[in-house]
C-alpha cells in the first residue's frame, strides 16, 4: 500500500451495514506498517460528522458541511476599497499641518533659523501623500514621517527625529478625525 494515494473524507456517521463496516476497518489504520499508523479515530455515532480515510486517490467532502471554505473564498473576492484621495481636503490638512508644526517647532531651540525650511520639507512630504496615498481612515501610513526624519536629515537639517514625532503625533490626532468630519462620515 506504499505510495498509493489515500482519500480524506469527512462524512455522516453511516447506519450498520456491511459497508459500514469496511468503512470503519480503513478509518483505523493509514498503512498497513506499524510505522505509519495513525491512532483509532473515534467512530461515536452521536457525531455529526466522523473523519475516514480511504484509498482512493481524491479528496473528497461528503455531504458537504456548511461551506466553511465560501467564507474564505467570498472574503477575498470582496475586499473593501478605499477612496481615491480628495484634493481639497488634502489642501486643507496641509495648512492645519504646517500652521501647527511652525508653531510647535519654533518653541524648540534645536531647530534655531533653520525652522521655516525644517516645516517645509515635513509640510511638502505629508502634502505629497494626502494628495497621492490617503484615502481615509485606514490609510495613514508611518512612512511620510519616516520620510520627514530622512529627508532632514539627508539635507543636514537640525531635529529631524524630533520634527518628524511631532508631525506623527499631530497626524494620529486629527488626519483620520478630520477625514471623518469632511467626508460627514460617523463611524
Amino acid at each position: 500500500m506504499a505510495g498509493s494515494s489515500v482519500l480524506l473524507a469527512f462524512s455522516p456517521p453511516l447506519p450498520s451495514s456491511p459497508s459500514s463496516s469496511l468503512r470503519s476497518h480503513h478509518s483505523h489504520s493509514f498503512f498497513a506498517s506499524p510505522l505509519h499508523s495513525l491512532p483509532p479515530i473515534s467512530q461515536n455515532p452521536s457525531s455529526k460528522y466522523h473523519l475516514s480515510f480511504l484509498s482512493k486517490p481524491s479528496l473528497s467532502l461528503s455531504p458537504s458541511p456548511p461551506s466553511f471554505f465560501s467564507f474564505f473564498l467570498r472574503s477575498a473576492t470582496s475586499e473593501y476599497v478605499f477612496p481615491d484621495p480628495i484634493p481639497e481636503f488634502a489642501e486643507a490638512e496641509t495648512e492645519k499641518f504646517r500652521s501647527h508644526l511652525l508653531q510647535k517647532l519654533s518653541k524648540k531651540d534645536i531647530f534655531g533659523t533653520s525652522v521655516e525650511e525644517v516645516v517645509g520639507v515635513c509640510t511638502e512630504i505629508l502634502s505629497n501623500f494626502l494628495h497621492t496615498e490617503y484615502g481615509g481612515p485606514g490609510t495613514l501610513l508611518v512612512i511620510p514621517f519616516i520620510d520627514m526624519a530622512d529627508t532632514l536629515n539627508e539635507r543636514g537639517l537640525p531635529g529631524g527625529p524630533q520634527a518628524a514625532r511631532a508631525a506623527v503625533v499631530w497626524a494620529q490626532k486629527h488626519i483620520d478625525e478630520d477625514w471623518k468630519e469632511w467626508t460627514g462620515d460617523s463611524d
